[in-house]
């Protein structure tokens, strides 16, 4: 699909976004909050949306996913600009910035499983996992191989302002510790491939789900060795279930039915803070998009992690 030229300004370039689903099963409606408030935010400020496909995992990608997801954001009238990326076709680009955060010492060899850092007793990192603990950052223990490949991490706060969520700082050698750029399976870590992509893009705006919110000050890092630029942010609330889970394929989330076209991308809507009104919510898609994109406002997005459609 063809890209639209201008918009408006953004660190000194026009705006560029994109929607970054993973293939893990069909689009849920927690997806298309992401989807919508990422497309609104972009064409609002004029500026080009992006579609890419992070299967970088490929652990977690489901055949035909990926075709499923392309599928329904079309039969809801989504226009993308250019070509859809796909991770797993850029690993030589993942190894390329490995190689050059090698050269530069910002990376080591690990050996640590999963069970010796747990031996460790170390203390639980925001992302649900354990700070790891340093164990082979001075170098490998005698006789032990490496398995990943390690960042290293300031013990510093990392800052940045997101334009919902508001201030957000993180000190990553205490939320998380060096953290895994590739893994013992031979797969680049999501951290890496994200921050990678968004630069090559040319993204400067990131509009994504809360759920991402503490994996942005390691982008940040990363984007800072790397001499990438650092985009603005914008951590959308993420759809619960009535568990307060977040909405996805663990916690069994339906399909998002397009049928139900601008119906269901008003309730999406709604859930960001923007009411629809009863006869945009009847009209046609092209009507809908029109409305949205001419009323869209992210301060009326709520500043929450978390919520459940009432």
């Amino acid at each position: 699909m063809q890209g639209k030229s201008g918009g408006e300004q953004v660190h000194g370039h026009a705006y560029r976004g994109r929607f970054a689903p993973s293939p893990t099963g069909p689009l849920h409606f927690g997806s298309l909050v992401a989807a919508v408030g990422s497309y609104l935010d972009a064409r609002a400020h004029g500026g080009e949306w992006l579609l890419r496909i992070e299967d970088v995992d490929r652990s977690r990608a489901l055949p035909g996913a990926a075709d499923s997801i392309r599928r329904t954001l079309e039969a809801f009238a989504f226009e993308w600009d250019g070509e859809v990326v796909v991770q797993s076709q850029r690993l030589d680009r993942y190894h390329a910035a490995l190689t050059r955060l090698r050269l530069d010492g910002e990376v080591y060899p690990c050996a640590c499983s999963r069970r010796a850092i747990a031996a460790c007793s170390p203390v639980p990192a925001v992302d649900g996992g354990l700070v790891y603990p340093g164990i082979c950052r001075a170098g490998l223990p005698p006789g032990r191989a490496p398995r990943a490949w390690r960042m290293r991490v300031p013990d510093r706060e990392i800052a940045f302002e997101d334009r919902v969520q508001g201030p957000v700082q993180q000190n990553l050698a205490r939320a998380v510790g060096d953290f895994i750029l590739l893994r013992a399976d031979g797969q680049y870590a999501y951290q890496l491939a994200v921050v990678v992509d968004d630069a090559a893009q040319g993204v400067n705006t990131v509009v994504r789900g809360v759920d991402l919110l503490d994996s942005t000050a390691r982008q940040i890092w990363l984007q800072q060795r790397l001499a990438l630029p650092t985009p603005t942010y914008a951590h959308l609330p993420v759809v619960t279930n009535a568990a307060g889970e977040k909405l996805s394929k663990q916690t069994r989330a339906t399909a998002v039915d397009a049928s139900g076209g601008c119906v269901v991308l008003a309730a999406a809507l709604n859930f960001l803070g923007q009411p629809v009104p009863p006869e945009i919510r009847s009209g046609s898609l092209r009507d809908f998009w029109r409305w949205a994109i001419a009323t869209w406002s992210v301060a009326r997005v709520p500043a929450q992690r978390g919520v459940f459609p009432g």
